[in-house]
């Protein structure tokens, strides 16, 4: 199990999943989120998206093929969500409905999924699935989710250093960024039907 294992593609495999999820620039969604729920659960939200992204790592392929869903289907209904998620952002008006009083099922659905553990996430673990071995995708997304956990521990810290004012710029700027990515995701996958 471990005679292929290699701490160049860890590092390799760990970079590229810490890009796609993107938990820094995330912060203003899950500041957003926090302030609209009143707490996100650290230590669920990173069980919940690591745990999704290792069962998608195994069955992903067989479970989008059984439901007749392709890969450029399923990137662009996520490049759609955080589209949503960024016109909350720049727009300041609130589009998730979820159960505000709850900050449970805040933590899942829009942190863990689809803003951790997203599309590109999920397309980006198929890719690397048939470029690495399992166990090295496995250990680099533990990694990533104790990268997440720290992030959102830290993320009351981080609200109080940037201020009211500094969260509205910073969650504006991102949320023009995350529109951006968005379209490209969209974009993208649609020049692949």
């Amino acid at each position: 199990m471990f005679e292929n294992f290699s701490f160049k593609e860890l590092l390799s495999v760990t970079l590229t999943l810490f890009a796609i999820i993107d938990i820094v620039g995330s912060i203003p969604v899950i500041i957003a989120t926090r302030q609209q729920v009143g707490e996100i659960k650290a230590l669920k939200t990173s069980l919940v998206a690591g745990s999704i992204m290792i069962i998608f790592l195994f069955t992903g392929e067989q479970f989008l093929s059984l439901m007749g869903i392709d890969l450029p289907s399923f990137a662009t209904a996520g490049s759609i969500v955080i589209f949503f998620i960024a016109l909350e952002m720049v727009l300041g008006v609130r589009l998730f409905r979820g159960d505000a009083s709850s900050s449970s099922s805040a933590s899942i659905v829009p942190i863990a999924f689809p803003l951790i553990a997203g599309a590109g996430t999920m397309t980006t673990l198929l890719s690397l699935k048939s470029q690495f071995n399992d166990v090295i995708i496995v250990i680099a997304v533990a990694i990533n989710m104790i990268i997440v956990y720290l992030v959102l521990r830290s993320c009351v810290w981080i609200e109080r250093m940037l201020g009211p004012s500094g969260v509205m710029v910073v969650r504006k700027t991102f949320g023009v960024v995350l529109l951006a990515i968005a379209i490209k995701l969209f974009r993208s996958n649609m020049l692949k039907f």
